[in-house]
């Protein structure tokens, strides 16, 4: 009588690690503050998000750039102390546009960004540092930020508070400090601002996905999945468990899965690999473009500016109308909402007039319309400018090669 047969089956499938899933096993709750996410790591997962998205990075990372323009600019002939504090803001060395780049970068990704300020008593001096949003959090109290280097082990004596503005507090240096809590409105938030790409969670997880799964199948030589057979003789479900993980370990492919099947051989080694073919790949493809496209939607944003093209290739007046579009729905919006506080704290605390403060927004080609006057090209662009220079009045249109005028 034939030898009975015993079978081990196992499956190797893929990492589905999921970034976008909640980090925490528990629901956190503290009498300290206010949580962000049921497990109070949401900003964590949305940093980890932004790390493994191709096309969701590079949005946030162009809408920061955009929105901190190419700097700041004022009268320095009557301001020279603005001027001096546009350049460096910090102990650090930062200049305003350093700084504001940072906010733009958070206010981007988490939907929310902090911003310190320091001064003394006799407000004598101004200083501006950014905090890193993810490890800020909003008190009980709602009047004060936690902040704390490690919120999945937070120790109360290791966070330092600050109130929130314009409430000063002195410190142990003394110095006094505040926070501004920049947040995007969204309903049935109170303590956290909600970032706008919220609907594009999802869209971002495919573009992840797809990306990862195309790697993989690189990584495995493009290989097919299927079934396992092993020949292979075993006296326990130990033995059978090792057999199983070390052939996952040789064997497996990492798109979709393989399973393994241990039998108990006779004189012949039969084991053999069944593939199993997949006409999928054109799914994918449309899967992923669009995942992409709706991440551009999501985040309120434009292909052209985030180095996406149209299928009728690349378009310099596309991107100009592009961006102006942008400037006026989205960047400008953002400037105001982060500059009117700073406007706010330096005339407040060193008594100076911002009105002449502006942010230079250039797009991301050099044409500008013919109607305007060379005074306010060289304005746009960050250079000197004088309205009552009579050689500065000519329009553009009049310096075209069409039509050259001296203006030396």
């Amino acid at each position: 009588m034939s030898k009975a047969k015993k079978f081990k089956t196992a499956v190797g499938v893929a990492n589905r690690t999921d970034p976008y899933l909640t980090l925490g096993a528990v629901r956190v709750e503290n009498d300290r503050f206010w949580r962000w996410g049921d497990d109070n790591l949401f900003p964590a997962a949305l940093a980890l998000m932004a790390r493994r998205s191709t096309t969701h990075r590079r949005i946030i990372n162009d809408k920061a750039d955009y929105i901190s323009g190419k700097g700041f600019v004022c009268d320095e002939a009557r301001q020279p102390a603005l001027a001096a504090f546009l350049r460096d803001v910090n102990g650090s060395g930062e200049t305003l546009r350093q700084l504001l780049n940072k906010l733009a970068f958070d206010k981007s990704l988490f939907g929310n960004a902090f911003l310190e300020i320091v001064t003394d008593a006799d407000r004598s001096f101004l200083s501006l540092f950014h905090q890193d949003a993810s490890r800020c959090r909003v008190a009980r109290d709602s009047e004060h930020i936690l902040l704390h280097h490690d919120w999945s082990a937070f120790k109360a004596s290791e966070a330092r508070s600050l109130p929130l503005y314009p409430n000063f507090e002195p410190q142990n240096d003394g110095t006094l400090r505040a926070i501004i809590h920049y947040k995007d409105y969204e309903p049935m938030f109170e303590h956290y601002g909600v970032p706008t790409y919220i609907a594009g969670f999802n869209v971002s997880a495919i573009a992840y996905k797809t990306d990862r799964w195309n790697i993989s199948r690189l990584d495995n030589s493009f290989q097919l999945s299927g079934v396992m057979m092993l020949d292979s003789s075993v006296d326990n479900e130990a033995e059978a468990e090792r057999i199983v993980r070390m052939a996952e370990r040789k064997f497996a492919g990492n798109p979709g899965q393989v399973m393994f099947v241990i039998r108990d051989g006779g004189d012949d080694d039969n084991s053999r690999f069944i593939p199993i073919a997949a006409q999928n790949e054109g799914d994918w493809q449309a899967l992923h473009e669009q995942a992409v496209g709706d991440i551009v939607v999501a985040h309120s944003w434009f292909r052209t500016l985030s180095g996406l093209d149209y299928a009728s290739g690349f378009n310099a007046e596309r991107i100009l109308h592009e961006y102006e579009v942008a400037l006026n729905t989205v960047i400008l919006a953002e400037q105001a909402e982060l500059t009117e506080p700073i406007r706010t704290v330096i005339t407040a605390v060193l008594g100076l007039d911002t009105a002449s403060l502006q942010i230079v927004n250039r797009p991301p080609t050099r044409s500008k319309p013919i109607y305007m006057k060379v005074w306010e090209a060289r304005k746009a662009d960050g250079l000197d400018y004088d309205p009552e220079d009579p050689k500065q009045q000519y329009f553009l249109s009049e310096i075209t090669k069409y039509n050259v005028t001296s203006i030396g």
